[in-house]
């Protein structure tokens, strides 16, 4: 597996998960949650936490196109909750993340998992340097889009991951062939109950001390805001990245990305009717076995 990120507390819990089923063959990082220095060092942290010797590669500081507003006022301006953690005294790979993923994509060919985390630019960025990318990936996993037009970032039915850098987006949804897309709806649906999760942490072990201060900051503002559940879009993604049969419902259609509309730039626009005689590009990820996906969180921070 090869995870595309930009840690991010959803992106943390992720990646601890990954971690523990998977054998990770590096973390490319971009922009998104926050600037590219942060999720960086975010990214190098995490590894350090674990106990891994996963290699952390940079990628992009910016959309491919427009700047975009990061979502430091949900995850903290270092994106891991201002807690002030002690740096890790691990250094980034050489290597940018386009090409750590063209190398993988080699290395791996037929066997490797893609997850994006992230806004989409470095996986954009590695499919213009060589289109034959997909032929290579067992599996590309995307964490990004609003299905039916519920976003939470820029236009009204925007989504983060896309809305942030859409012509990336659109460069993957029209070149990838077929890839999984678990999207913010799918999220709100599978959210989890504050008590109950914070039991869970509270029963773990370093990792989970190390998340649960991560995520204060996060935990609180969704609180303030009303929110019944706390949403961890990047889990969820990783919990169907890991265990496909986990997924209960989904459809297959045909997925577009706006990038013009006054009003809709960023939407993922879902061909639900196959009106548009467009092959189905994605596997919409509709729901999922929750309890199992809970029981994946549990044993990332070693909860059970």
């Amino acid at each position: 597996m090869l995870i595309d990120t930009d840690p991010g507390v959803d992106d943390a819990m992720a990646i601890l998960m990954a971690h523990e089923r998977a054998h990770v063959v590096g973390l490319s990082v971009a922009a998104g949650n926050v600037g590219l220095n942060h999720t960086l060092a975010n990214a190098l942290k995490l590894v350090e936490v674990i106990g891994a010797e996963t290699p952390v590669y940079a990628g992009c500081a910016t959309p491919l196109v427009h700047a975009a507003e990061d979502a430091a006022d949900v995850h903290g301006s270092d994106g891991f909750g201002d807690t002030g953690y002690a740096a890790s005294a691990r250094a980034a790979e050489s290597e940018h993340a386009a090409l750590a993923i063209l190398r993988a994509s080699h290395a791996h060919a037929g066997r490797l998992v893609l997850v994006a985390l992230a806004p989409l630019t470095n996986l954009a960025l590695a499919l213009k340097l060589d289109p034959d990318l997909p032929l290579r990936v067992a599996r590309l996993v995307v964490m990004g889009g609003a299905a039916s037009g519920r976003g939470n970032y820029g236009t009204v039915p925007a989504e983060f991951n896309v809305g942030f850098d859409p012509e990336a987006a659109h460069v993957v949804f029209s070149q990838w062939p077929q890839f999984t897309l678990v999207d913010w709806e799918a999220t709100m649906r599978h959210g989890l109950d504050f008590d109950r999760f914070e039991a869970m942490l509270a029963k773990g072990d370093a990792r989970a001390k190390f998340y649960a201060s991560i995520t204060e900051k996060t935990r609180a503002w969704s609180k303030e805001r009303g929110r019944p559940k706390l949403l961890i879009a990047d889990a969820l993604a990783m919990a169907v990245a890991l265990e496909p049969d986990i997924v209960t419902h989904s459809e297959e259609h045909h997925v577009a990305v706006e990038l013009d509309g006054r009003l809709t730039r960023g939407a993922t626009v879902v061909d639900w009717q196959d009106r548009l005689g467009q092959p189905a590009n994605a596997r919409i990820v509709l729901e999922v076995d929750h309890a199992r996906f809970e029981a994946l969180l549990a044993s990332a921070v070693g909860s059970t």
